[in-house]
């Protein structure tokens, strides 16, 4: 073989003198990978026998009582090269195959005997003393294979929605933000890194009126939160809460669905594409699903009709992506579950007529992460898994699962072995159950008691590792681990409540007037507490009452006679001595003072009344004879 190297050497440097070439760069370096393997053997044998020997002449000497290995070893002269040759060459007959034996290895080996395989792991010493730690590590490595062990309910936080139910939820992809809808009409945003720990939200709007909100969800950019509520007109909303989109409402007296350009009844539920962030889908009683462009509102983009077995209209309850966004699925109210390719809206893809029982409304529909297996939740208590590639049977049932609302929500854990749904209740009859079940078997694995209501909704986010559930009594939960679980309620648990500043209701705002003159201008005040000072002991600005009337009354404020008008009344009218039988008297009794000293009307009229002119009198017979003869009376 080094012949052949050589001859090809010798070849190459002909072929460069020819090419012209042969002056310039330097020599490729050859290697002889037969002498390096050669000698790599031999250093490791030498190493395994003297380890062997060291352990040999430590295991005699404890026999023995004489000096410790490590003495020895310290004392002992390096061999040279030539004696380790010819020492390996002596002891060719007892060759140690593999790599060399860990140090700490006491077990007991003769000379005869060839270590054969992998070295043993360090800290085994050739008996059964250790295998607590064995069991140790099985137990960590079986706790890493378990997935309940994985399921981060340690501590939970509860945010208090309102009175009614929790009916969406919605997070954005990095966790930061929680959005919770309910049948109040309120839709409200949660800012985990904003939060204290008194759990307010930090924003609260009706984006609907008096519409319940049956969906909320963030794009995959997480700018926008996509409103489902009662009426049939989406919304799109940023993260502030301002309004982005609101989209068309169709003619509702037009028969064919497809040639209207929106929605004409209530809908029922909606989601975001997953690779296209512009675009989202809804679905409607009006028996459409349809999909819609962020950037055109005008009308929608395909439209998607399910079909009964007879072809009549049936009305989609929940709808879906598939992960990867090239599948539309939609359960409907007859049980059936249909599933479109998004490109190809007339013929369905994939058919299951009898998925639920015929009249129950389905009420979710989720992908699995790795894309092949459907979970649905159906309307007859059940929850079951499909496998899209054979469509006619499903995977795995579960009954007994009791579910009130339209929206019940199940989702899968995020490494994918967990199916996760929740549990209705009626009022004050048990407690709403958040259920585990294994992806595999189908076995509940494990149940967490959630509240004294329904869950409604439950949210297992992937990066945070925490669940939040919507219940039927106006709460929202967020479960979390600190080890298991990453941000989210773990920031905002740790802050102090903030202190709530105290209503200052005597101070007065300080209004500052650069150009007034200087006679106008105020002092401006230094300090709060001495301005609270001179208020205090000013009665017009500490609203100080004032104090009980001496004396007659002042200000239509009666005196010390008693606290109402009435008690004054009493007191100096109805008890007054005088005799006021005859009213006439009373009256004239001021005649002489009126008349000598005028002050009501008199001084009114002084510069302008005439002096009064008065008739004479005449006796009564001058008066029957100048009376006219009509007049007179007749006899």
């Amino acid at each position: 073989m080094a012949a052949s190297g050589r001859d090809d050497e010798k070849t190459g440097e002909d072929i460069s003198s020819v090419m012209g070439f042969s002056g310039f760069g330097k020599k490729a370096r050859t290697f002889d990978l037969e002498a390096i393997f050669e000698q790599t053997r031999r250093t490791a044998i030498e190493r395994s026998q003297r380890v062997l020997e060291d352990r040999q002449k430590e295991t005699q000497g404890a026999l023995s009582g004489g000096p410790s290995t490590a003495s020895k070893r310290r004392e002992r002269p390096s061999a040279s090269t030539s004696s380790r040759q010819q020492d390996s060459d002596d002891s060719s007959d007892s060759e140690l195959i593999g790599p060399p034996v860990p140090p700490g290895l006491t077990a007991q080996a003769d000379d005869d005997d060839e270590l054969v395989g992998p070295p043993l792991p360090p800290g085994y010493r050739g008996s059964t003393a250790d295998d607590d730690d064995d069991d140790d590590d099985n137990d960590t490595m079986e706790d890493d294979d378990d997935p309940v062990k994985k399921i981060p309910d340690t501590h939970e936080i509860t945010l208090q929605h309102g009175t009614k139910t929790v009916s969406a939820l919605g997070l954005d992809p990095s966790g930061a933000r929680l959005v919770t809808g309910g049948y109040d009409y309120d839709v409200k945003f949660w800012d985990f890194a904003g939060m204290d720990a008194a759990l307010q939200a930090f924003r609260s709007l009706q984006p609907c009126e008096c519409h319940q909100i049956r969906s909320l969800q963030y794009s995959i950019t997480g700018d926008v939160i996509l409103v489902v509520a009662g009426n049939s007109q989406a919304k799109v909303l940023d993260r502030d809460g301002f309004q982005v989109l609101e989209c068309v409402k169709g003619d509702q007296y037009i028969v064919d669905m497809a040639n209207t350009k929106g929605h004409t009844a209530m809908l029922n539920s909606g989601c975001w594409h997953p690779k296209i962030k512009e675009e989202f889908l809804t679905c409607s009683n009006d028996g459409t699903v349809r999909t819609w462009d962020l950037n055109n509102e005008k009308k929608h983009k395909s439209v998607f009709k399910p079909r009964s077995l007879q072809g009549k209209r049936v009305t989609p309850t929940c709808c879906t992506y598939s992960r990867d966004g090239k599948l539309i699925a939609a359960g409907c109210q007859d049980g059936t579950i249909q599933i479109w390719d998004r490109n190809l809206s007339v013929h369905t893809k994939f058919h299951c007529r009898q998925a639920h029982a015929p009249g129950s409304d389905t009420s979710c529909l989720t992908f699995s992460y790795d894309g092949t297996t459907l979970a649905s939740r159906g309307g007859d208590d059940t929850l079951k898994t499909w496998d899209i590639r054979n469509f006619k049977k499903p995977l795995q049932v579960a009954t007994g699962l009791t579910s009130y609302f339209p929206m019940t929500d199940c989702c899968f854990s995020p490494d994918d072995k967990l199916l996760v749904t929740g549990t209705s209740v009626k009022r004050e009859e048990g407690n709403g159950k958040l259920v585990f079940f294994d992806r595999e078997s189908f076995r509940k694995v494990y149940e967490i008691e959630v509240a004294s209501a329904s869950v409604v909704r439950c949210l297992w986010h992937p990066k945070l590792n925490q669940i939040m559930v919507g219940t039927g009594n106006g709460l929202a939960k967020v479960y979390y681990d600190p080890v298991k679980s990453q941000r989210g309620a773990k920031l905002c648990v740790v802050k102090n409540k903030r202190k709530e500043k105290q209503a200052e209701t005597l101070t007065q705002d300080y209004i500052i007037t650069p150009h007034a003159l200087p006679m106008f201008r105020e002092a401006r005040q230094r300090s709060t507490r001495k301005q609270l000072e001179k208020d205090r002991l000013d009665p017009v600005r500490s609203h100080k009452p004032e104090p009980p009337v001496s004396g007659p009354g002042r200000g239509g404020r009666v005196a010390a006679h008693g606290g109402t008008l009435s008690s004054y009344i009493v007191k100096n009218i109805a008890l007054d001595k005088t005799d006021d039988s005859n009213p006439r008297e009373a009256i004239l009794r001021h005649a002489k003072d009126a008349a000598e000293n005028p002050y009501w009307v008199a001084p009114a009229y002084e510069q302008t009344q005439p002096d009064p002119v008065f008739a004479e009198e005449e006796s009564e017979e001058e008066d029957t004879d100048k009376e006219p003869e009509w007049k007179k009376r007749k006899i």
